[in-house]
């Protein structure tokens, strides 16, 4: 089951918006890594340069932020109020809304484990980010 029809039988509104992972990524990368300037950006690898695949989440890898990680990320996203949130993909412009989402837990994710997802409320107040390499980098979890 794909994460679209696990939510959708919590009875979590899903709203599929295909085309808009460009412009989460950039909001992401703007409301997160704001503090950065374009050399920091591309010394931690935070955004394509060229070919080689940037990684938002290298924000946190990095220890550009502070952030939560493994558990105590999960933990925090789990507690987060959570009504409308945005989720979006590292290399895919596939994304979906999600409403009335107060029962979204991080064990709907277990199928996204090796996935780099971005979960954020609508306002970009906070983020719950699953990465590729999650059980040594991540998940992580940062407010604004």
């Amino acid at each position: 089951m794909d994460i679209v029809d696990k939510l959708k039988n919590k009875n979590i509104k899903v709203i599929e918006i295909p085309k808009w992972g460009t412009y989460l990524r950039k909001e992401w990368e703007n409301n997160f890594a704001n503090h950065l300037n374009e050399k920091e950006k591309k010394e931690i690898y935070l955004i394509d340069d060229g070919g080689f695949g940037g990684y938002l989440w290298h924000l946190f890898s990095y220890e550009k932020k502070d952030y939560l990680k493994g558990e105590k990320a999960e933990e925090a996203f789990n507690n987060e109020k959570k009504n409308r949130c945005y989720v979006f993909f590292q290399h895919s412009d596939y994304a979906i809304l999600l409403e009335n989402a107060s029962t979204f837990h991080t064990d709907d994710l277990i199928d996204e484990i090796g996935t780099d997802m971005y979960i954020v409320d609508k306002q970009f107040r906070w983020t719950f980010v699953l990465t590729h390499e999650t059980g040594w980098l991540g998940p992580y979890f940062c407010r604004k």
